[in-house]
């Protein structure tokens, strides 16, 4: 049985998306493509506000983390971790042979300016890497005040996941001086997995032709030789980058505005929720994702249980991720959903809880 799913990724995809995904299929290096390619990218930069260059990459978000570690990072690296993938990114940072420390924040806390500010002071990293939106905790750190902090630092170079934040709330990159964005489709963007989105400003690009070892797959030089075709390295995801094309339109339909707007609604509306129910909320306030609410188990109820039961009845349930699994719940707000199929959502899962 298809499951409505109201998990913080894959989130449910319109059958508008899937019919554009449909379209006949193309050659990557026909014009039809290089048309379809340079009307999404010119698409994604109005929709995060940046001159910088925009690189699709048929991979997950993880693969371009790897990717922006392994072109950008040319003496050490400050991964600034407060849960899970934040976590995993340092360690993928250290696989991939770079030095690297991890400034590490407890689990439900975001990171802070000041805590940027106090590594990099030390003068001791060429780059840093942040995520934006923790999934694992629904932490949001203030990226307007960490970028501000960046500013004090010109030879460090800014690698921000995005992953599911972009889209969902407004990203100006530029104003805030990101030199590297990276995230994936299936989260915000309401799309099926397997596309990632990274940009790179002349400063990442500049520092990326004086590393070595980049690699072929992600290789930042490769990706700005095709950029300037309208192209790819290699044999891009053409139905995901239709499907792409589609949902951008469907966002300017809509409206930055109202966009940003119905999120932050949603999210408000299930705190409420939560806490008209009992329960408390695993961020602090003022450090609450706007995609996904992470709420602390404070009842002690069977979250397994519940997972079971709303499996059963046709929805797709998070009992928490990683080490908080069974202490926190996650309910995903975000991409295509409307209010009303949250209200519904909350209204079945309010019963199970009671």
């Amino acid at each position: 049985m298809a499951k409505k799913l109201f998990i913080p990724g894959p989130v449910n995809v319109s059958s508008e998306v899937f019919a554009a995904m449909s379209q006949p299929m193309i050659g990557h290096r026909m014009k039809e493509y290089a048309e379809l390619h340079g009307r999404v990218k010119a698409n994604l930069k109005k929709l995060m506000m940046t001159e910088s260059r925009v690189f699709l990459a048929t991979s997950s978000a993880f693969g371009v983390m790897e990717g922006a570690v392994r072109n950008l990072v040319k003496g050490r690296c400050a991964n600034f971790c407060n849960g899970a993938f934040s976590d995993k990114w340092h360690d993928v940072t250290k696989r991939c042979g770079k030095e690297a420390d991890a400034f590490k924040v407890p689990w439900g806390q975001p990171v802070t300016a000041e805590l940027v500010d106090s590594a990099l002071t030390t003068g001791k990293y060429d780059c840093i890497t942040l995520i934006h939106n923790e999934t694992s905790t629904g932490v949001l750190s203030p990226l307007p005040e960490i970028a501000e902090v960046l500013r004090k630092y010109p030879d460090v170079v800014s690698i921000i996941d995005t992953v599911s934040s972009m889209s969902a709330m407004s990203i100006p990159l530029d104003e805030l001086g990101i030199d590297c964005c990276i995230f994936g489709v299936q989260k915000a963007f309401a799309l099926p997995p397997g596309l990632a989105v990274f940009t790179a400003t002349e400063k990442a690009l500049e520092r990326a032709k004086k590393v070595e070892n980049r690699g072929y797959y992600f290789d930042f030089m490769e990706f700005a030789t095709n950029d300037d075709k309208d192209n790819t390295p290699s044999t891009p995801c053409i139905s995901l980058i239709y499907g792409l094309d589609c949902q951008l339109a469907r966002f300017f339909e809509e409206g930055l505005d109202a966009r940003w707007s119905r999120h932050l609604k949603m999210a408000e509306k299930t705190r409420r929720w939560a806490k008209e129910l009992g329960f408390e909320l695993f961020a602090p306030e003022g450090a609450r994702s706007i995609t996904l609410t992470s709420v602390i188990n404070s009842r002690d109820i069977d979250l397994a249980a519940i997972k079971k039961n709303l499996g059963d009845k046709g929805y797709a349930f998070d009992d928490g991720y990683g080490k908080i699994k069974g202490q926190t719940f996650r309910i995903a707000h975000m991409g295509d959903m409307q209010p009303e199929e949250l209200d519904e959502f909350l209204s079945v899962l309010g019963l199970e809880i009671r």
